[in-house]
């Protein structure tokens, strides 16, 4: 079977050297040893085990990707940059015909998806690509389409903890907002408590101090009006591998849908998921 050649970008950011480090370890992908990186990183390689990645800075990228274009004919790019390179990131994208996974949450999505449907390639952009937690966004979503108003009358508290080095509020946290609007409940991005603070994440949140620098904690709390009846639900992962496992999966779904011919489209991970055509 041919290998999908795979052009991780974000390097040395954590979340795109664990997803470096899975297509190193997985004999489906072959690892292209470039990637772009941000202004603040002064770096012109990074070592990954035995593997010497070239860091691409933005005033470099257009040389660059000429240049690995040659050498390479195909492969798709994995984005987990910063929020902040969202949109230009993929703008760059869709310039040069690179099929692109979006991870990196932030930026204007609605710009975002507008860019990949006016281009030559497809995309799968998603604000979590955990399959598990996706599939419970899923299942949320169901809910607020059922069953409108359910929870009319209930209060509601989203706490979300990620580590300290993340620049946004959860993307996920901010999905689940619609849901629970049209369950019922009242709520905006401004409602949630975001927690960035080590200390206060290992004394009184419990998370084990081996995971503050990589974890996502979520509890979504209902409370009817007279305090009698209480709904939790909380999807806690430590670590980053079962993000990471849903990158590589969006990737061989977008590889599928380029050797179809499918451009300018957006794909979703609830598309990777149920394996839509």
């Amino acid at each position: 079977m041919e290998q999908i050649k795979v052009m991780v970008n974000g390097i040395p950011g954590n979340m795109a050297v664990n997803v470096a480090k899975h297509v190193i370890n997985d004999s489906m992908f072959e690892l292209i040893p470039y990637a772009l990186t941000g202004p603040e990183i002064t770096e012109t390689e990074y070592t990954l085990d035995s593997t010497v990645i070239s860091l691409i800075h933005p005033q470099e990228s257009d040389k660059a990707i000429a240049e690995i274009k040659e050498k390479e004919n195909y492969f798709v790019s994995v984005d987990y940059s910063h929020p902040s390179s969202v949109n230009s990131n993929a703008g760059f994208y869709c310039k040069y015909n690179l099929p692109f996974v979006m991870g990196t949450t932030g930026g204007d999505r609605k710009l975002l998806e507008d860019t990949v449907c006016s281009s030559s390639i497809p995309a799968v952009i998603a604000q979590n690509m955990a399959k598990q937690i996706v599939g419970f966004q899923a299942m949320m979503e169901y809910a607020a389409k059922t069953f409108p108003d359910l929870f009319k009358g209930y209060s509601l508290e989203i706490k979300e903890s990620h580590q300290k080095g993340k620049a946004d509020t959860s993307g996920t946290a901010k999905a689940m907002i619609g849901y629970f609007n049209d369950l019922g409940t009242p709520f905006s991005e401004n409602d949630i408590t975001k927690e960035r603070d080590p200390e206060v994440q290992k004394n009184v949140w419990g998370i084990p101090e081996e995971y503050l620098e990589g974890h996502g904690w979520h509890t979504y709390t209902l409370v009817s009006s007279d305090k009698t009846v209480r709904f939790a639900f909380s999807h806690n992962v430590n670590g980053r591998d079962v993000y990471a496992k849903g990158t590589l999966d969006a990737v061989s779904y977008i590889d599928k849908k380029v050797k179809a011919g499918e451009k300018g489209k957006v794909y979703t991970m609830i598309d990777v998921l149920k394996g839509r055509n």
